[in-house]
């Protein structure tokens, strides 16, 4: 019945402070618009990940639902997270199949950087 997944979005207070972070620190380049900016989505890959401020009932949480970004370097992107939003990345770990590290975006939404071994 399920396919695929159409998008994964997490909720925001502030689109302007949010696109900062996630276009400014993580690197993502918006692709679509809508809402009078209160939806942007990124297309990455086969999937699509959005921010949105559309609904006032929907509240950020940082134990939430999570996505996981993959990166081809997860030291260099810590690296380079660590200097623009220091406090917001938590330290690489291991699994037997990946590496990871737990970042909280400005509104305490938590996200991973991941890199397959």
């Amino acid at each position: 019945m399920i396919k695929e997944i159409a998008f994964t979005a997490v909720p925001v207070t502030d689109m302007a402070r949010a696109c900062a972070f996630y276009e400014g620190a993580l690197g993502l380049t918006p692709s679509h618009e809508a809402c009078e900016g209160q939806w942007i989505e990124y297309f990455l890959g086969e999937g699509t990940f959005a921010i949105t401020n559309i609904d006032p009932d929907w509240k950020p949480a940082g134990q939430g639902t999570m996505v996981a970004f993959e990166v081809d370097d997860l030291d260099a992107a810590v690296a380079d997270l660590k200097e623009r939003e220091p406090a917001a990345v938590g330290e690489v770990f291991d699994t037997p199949v990946c590496r990871m590290a737990i970042v909280a975006d400005p509104d305490g939404n938590r996200l991973t950087l991941h890199q397959h071994k």
